[in-house]
């Protein structure tokens, strides 16, 4: 499925998935195959736990490792959702093969 890649100049990270776009602070991300597929992966991710749940889930995912690490990259990092995005975003067929709730594994 292809979603809308909107360019956010003033975005200060390089993507966000934000059901349903993607959103990018330049052309050439909008144009990194990388960028776009781990903002998908995070679109399926969305879609699969009817996009509220998600939310809540990321950000006390987020909120339990900022405690358990005490720094904000670390525990961005380990979100599961970013982990399962980061492992699989050189595999541009990833989203093919993957399986509903695929990111449980990285837990």
């Amino acid at each position: 499925m292809k979603w809308p890649v909107i360019i956010i100049r003033r975005l200060n990270v390089t993507g966000m998935a934000l059901f349903p776009f993607i959103l990018v602070n330049t052309k050439a991300a909008a144009a990194d195959k990388v960028v776009i597929n781990h903002e998908m992966i995070h679109l399926r991710q969305q879609a699969e736990l009817l996009v509220i749940p998600f939310y809540v889930l990321y950000l006390l995912n987020y909120l339990i490792n900022l405690a358990l690490y005490q720094n904000h990259h670390k525990a961005y990092l380990n979100i599961v959702f970013e982990r399962e995005a980061y492992a699989n975003e050189l595999n541009t067929t990833y989203l093919k093969s993957r399986r509903w709730y695929g990111w449980y594994k990285y837990f």
